[in-house]
């Protein structure tokens, strides 16, 4: 798909992450048609590209994102089992929509739940998840309310664990995109977000995934879609390429096909314009430091490089790294204390930054601490 530059009367209704300058190609408004989206970078959380991206929107069936997310959690403490199983309470069975039809008192394990909730996008079965691991549907709902609250998404507010259209059930783009970025956190998750057809019941009921990109873009991993009449037609979709994540949010279409050629033309946009790179730490990073007035003359250093960095595609190579220091380190310091820093910069823009903390503690020298010291040395020399 051929890109084209930012039409400058689109500037004020679409933000672009501040890297954009470095060359990448934007948007016009005829290739992004729906009224929100967001494009996010996982490893990061950069957002690529932002068009009304805190519009509080209805969001059908991207609510089970956060769904799926405090299910995952609750399989990852240990809290609940993909082999446990779980009998349809009236409630559960009572839903409309997307479902499979559970009936009062039926018993699926977790991981049939999980299928049919993911794939199938079952109302009947997000209900049965959200009951078993909180007790009961309300409670399920102050999770994710807590959980979107504890993940600063300041748009949303969840009335129920399905989607339907319901007042005040709200989120938007932009938080749509970090709840994403949270999910796939969970790997787990990928085992039912790629697959396009199952089985329940022994072969009885099908399940088809309602994301058709998994049919037809490239590096498709998920992940979830979503249509009511006040939401209209919506999308969350993760794609994998070459090291790069993207989580292309698309929030409103008229009809499914733009819905996924939205969404599509997102990613290409993010594969085709950036790339991450692993940091380099510099030697100095991780030299001892001296210590005024300490217990030792200088102390162990640590820089954690574990963040991927954002980078243009094609401009990895010209990365730069460069090391500063707190002024007068003096004693005591804790182990943990930040030191300084390493600045990673691109043609003299400083894209990230990594802390440079002491690996142990430095106590301060005091009369009596000084005085035990010279003795013990003292005794040594003469040992």
């Amino acid at each position: 798909m051929k890109l084209k530059k930012l039409p400058a009367c689109l500037l004020a209704a679409v933000t672009v992450f501040s890297c954009i300058p470095f060359g990448a190609a934007a948007f016009s408004s005829e290739e992004i048609k729906a009224p929100s989206v967001a494009l996010m970078e996982a490893q990061t959380g950069k957002i690529l590209y932002e068009k009304n991206p805190h519009e509080k929107r209805a969001c059908a069936s991207i609510t089970k994102i956060m769904t799926l997310l405090l299910v995952m959690e609750a399989l990852d403490s240990g809290k609940i089992g993909l082999k446990d199983k779980v009998s349809a309470s009236e409630h559960a069975s009572s839903m409309g929509g997307s479902q499979i039809w559970l009936k009062p008192g039926e018993t699926m394990t977790v991981d049939e739940l999980l299928k049919a909730t993911v794939i199938a996008s079952a109302n009947d079965c997000s209900v049965a998840l959200a009951e078993y691991v909180a007790g009961s549907e309300d409670e399920f709902v102050s999770m994710m309310n807590q959980k979107a609250k504890q993940l600063k998404m300041n748009d949303t507010t969840f009335k129920n664990c399905y989607g339907l259209d319901e007042d005040g059930h709200v989120t938007s783009a932009h938080d749509v995109a970090v709840m994403s970025r949270e999910l796939i956190k969970h790997p787990k998750i990928y085992d039912y977000t790629k697959v396009w057809m199952d089985y329940l019941r022994g072969g009885k009921t099908q399940l088809v995934n309602t994301n058709k990109l998994l049919k037809t873009y490239k590096g498709i991993t998920g992940l979830k879609t979503g249509t009511t009449s006040k939401a209209g037609k919506c999308v969350s979709a993760t794609a994998q390429r070459a090291g790069v994540s993207l989580i292309a949010v698309v929030l409103g279409c008229a009809d499914s096909k733009e819905r996924f050629s939205n969404a599509a033309a997102l990613l290409d946009y993010g594969f085709a314009n950036w790339s991450v790179a692993s940091p380099q730490m510099p030697a100095e990073a991780s030299q001892p430091v001296p210590v005024r007035n300490g217990m030792k003359p200088k102390v162990e250093t640590s820089v954690n490089p574990g963040t991927s960095i954002l980078v243009p595609k094609g401009k990895a190579g010209n990365l730069k790294y460069g090391v500063t220091w707190e002024n007068n380190i003096s004693a005591p310091v804790k182990k943990g204390q930040i030191l300084g820093k390493v600045v990673c910069s691109l043609d003299g823009k400083a894209l990230q930054e990594f802390e440079i903390r002491a690996k142990s503690s430095v106590s301060a020298i005091t009369f009596d601490s000084a005085f035990r010291l010279l003795a013990r040395r003292l005794l040594m020399a003469n040992g």
